[in-house]
């Protein structure tokens, strides 16, 4: 005679794959530069970032203070983008002098 099995549960755990994966952040980093004046740091600031004139006053004085100053945190590709934006300007001098970029570079946030 054939008796009733137990009822069975089955349980899973999940899988790696099934876990949603943090993409981690990176900072754009904008460096101590001597060559460029500070309202030409604060001008691009504004125009590459759209922060306020007090926040790009605030990180050009400590990239010039501590020789750095992160300036934006966010996925690898738009702090790319960002870090091009900010490059992208280039500075005249009253006597014709172009100078080059402003220093920045990107770099994971730990």
């Amino acid at each position: 005679m054939n008796e009733p099995l137990p009822e069975t549960i089955v349980t899973t755990k999940p899988k790696d794959k099934d876990r949603t994966r943090r993409i981690p952040p990176y900072h754009v980093i904008l460096e101590n530069d001597d060559l460029h004046s500070f309202e030409f740091v604060i001008e691009v600031l504004r125009k590459a970032l759209g922060c306020n004139e007090q926040r790009a006053v605030a990180f050009t004085t400590e990239a010039h203070t501590k020789g750095r100053a992160v300036v934006w945190t966010g996925t690898k590709e738009v702090a790319e983008l960002k870090a091009e934006q900010i490059q992208s300007f280039h500075e005249i001098r009253a006597d014709g002098r172009k100078l080059g970029p402003l220093g920045v570079m990107i770099e994971p946030a730990v």
